[in-house]
């Protein structure tokens, strides 16, 4: 079971903490955390692109030249993709990207990404965030102090508003809560900093 040091908010060593091998230990499938990576883009994508055919651009109702004679290619409307000002050839359309992947797939991929952040010494679990107020510069000491990486991502044990905000005023720091922490934001992290009762509860959802 992988043994990982315990840092207060000043960066001391209070402790250590053994975490669950079903989730932290396992080896990581680089193939899995892919598709789910890939899988998690595509669902942020809007799949609002829209451009105009030829039937959908105004104008081009009149015949612009007889059909034989004038040496000119034959033409039947202004509005055919050839012409200035004419349709879009497979024009896009607004269309839903998203896709589901089945449970054990996502489950693996977010074991496997803990897991990958654990073997790279990229993994802190900090004893506590505490914040009574909105202090940002509460939070930027905190992660100078820990070592965080320019790109940081914080799991809370519980909903703290005051945390929440405070973090998100951090360029590079994002938070998350046990039950929407991802594989994209995990892998994306340079840091991945849990807070100790949340890796209690992450264990206990996913072990």
């Amino acid at each position: 079971m992988p043994n990982i040091a315990v840092l207060d908010m000043a960066g001391n060593n209070v402790g250590e903490i053994t975490l669950s091998d079903a989730v932290f230990g396992i080896t990581p499938n680089a193939a899995v955390m892919h598709m789910a990576v890939v899988n998690y883009l595509a669902n942020q994508r809007q799949g609002t692109q829209s451009t105009l055919t030829r039937t959908e651009v105004s104008g081009g109702g009149k015949k612009p030249w007889r059909q034989k004679g004038t040496g000119h290619a034959r033409q039947g409307s202004t509005r055919a993709p050839q012409w200035r000002h004419g349709g879009i050839v497979h024009a896009p359309k607004p269309r839903d990207y998203s896709y589901s992947l089945n449970k054990k797939v996502r489950r693996l991929a977010l074991k496997s990404a803990l897991s990958d952040k654990v073997l790279s010494g990229d993994l802190i679990v900090l004893e506590e965030l505490k914040l009574e107020a909105y202090k940002t510069k509460t939070v930027a000491d905190c992660l100078k102090a820990i070592g965080a990486g320019k790109k940081a991502l914080i799991v809370l044990g519980d909903n703290n508003a005051f945390a929440v905000k405070s973090i998100a005023n951090i360029a590079g720091a994002k938070s998350a809560q046990v039950n929407t922490i991802n594989p994209y934001d995990i892998i994306n992290a340079d840091t991945l900093i849990i807070v100790k009762d949340a890796a209690a509860k992450i264990e206990e959802v996913y072990a």
